[in-house]
């Protein structure tokens, strides 16, 4: 028995001499994966940005006056317009047709016009003569009054009548880009429908959406930086022209309009995606790094 005890501890010395027999280096370490983060301004001081897209300061929705079926459509979105040039005509005969009708009219009132004015210059000589009663007389003085009223109303029915003939092209007010287009040839469109937006040259803008819990911090005037999502880095000038006095009651957020400067508005094109930042922060405000998971815990990255 004692042998067999002496045998085991022989054993185990063996093993661990031999244990100890290494060339010392160590197992390497396994790669841990690493998150690299860049610091960011710290609080309110950091300021906040908001999406948005670059609009035309004035944007005007055009149609036409009168109802018809659209003929030609001389533009397209997207084309530069001068002003007074034609963009769409409707279909223009049935409004010649009562242009024309009208000047008939117009041409008959004269013409009764005319014949009580002899009339009443004929009885204008018989009263003299006392050849007819001076009721006669007033009687056609009456009647010529009437046919002048006629002609009147007959003359403004034409020029009514010309002006909706008119009215069956559409021209552009001013000079600018077509930025969108609601009509096709061949559509029968109503008075006072869209038909083209126009999107005048000048002043360009940023439309943003403010939260319920930001519209307070905030004032027209307020200066603002817009980054173009094509040109990252970039930040332009801007202000605050427009805040909405009530918040849209589907999005529960106010509309913004931020002005870019004049000496920069040429540099952007209708349409651009840009981020709009407000409230700048002071220097120094300090720094902040996000927060990360670690080891099951959440944790500041040092």
């Amino acid at each position: 028995m004692q042998g067999r005890v002496r045998r085991g501890v022989a054993a185990a010395l063996v093993v661990v001499a031999l244990a100890g027999c290494g060339n010392g280096a160590e197992a390497p370490e396994k790669a841990r994966p690493v998150w690299v983060v860049q610091p960011q301004a710290a609080g309110e001081a950091a300021g906040l940005a908001f999406p948005g897209e670059v609009r035309a300061r004035e944007e005007s929705p055009l149609a036409f006056r009168i109802g018809g079926e659209l003929v030609a459509r001389r533009v397209d979105a997207g084309a530069r317009v001068a002003e007074g040039q034609v963009l769409a005509e409707l279909d223009p005969g049935d409004q010649a047709l009562q242009a024309q009708a009208a000047r008939a009219q117009l041409a008959a009132a004269e013409a009764e016009l005319a014949r009580a004015k002899g009339d009443l210059d004929r009885y204008a000589k018989l009263v003299e003569q006392q050849l007819v009663s001076r009721s006669a007389y007033e009687a056609q003085e009456a009647a010529y009054k009437a046919a002048a009223g006629q002609v009147d109303a007959a003359r403004a029915q034409w020029e009514v009548t010309r002006n909706q003939a008119a009215y069956a092209t559409l021209r552009a007010p001013h000079a600018g880009v077509i930025a969108s287009r609601q009509a096709e040839v061949g559509q029968v469109v109503a008075a006072g429908q869209t038909v083209f937006t126009l999107a005048a040259d000048g002043g360009r803008e940023v439309a943003i959406d403010l939260p319920e819990d930001r519209i307070g911090q905030f004032k027209v005037g307020d200066p603002a930086e817009v980054e173009l999502w094509s040109r990252p880095g970039q930040r332009l000038p801007a202000r605050i022209r427009e805040l909405a006095p009530a918040a849209d009651p589907l999005t529960r957020s106010y509309a913004v309009r931020v002005a870019l400067d004049d000496a920069v508005a040429g540099d952007v094109v209708l349409g651009q995606s840009a981020r709009v930042f407000l409230g700048h922060g002071a220097a120094g405000a300090g720094l902040r790094v996000p927060w990360v998971v670690r080891e099951g815990k959440v944790a500041s990255v040092p």
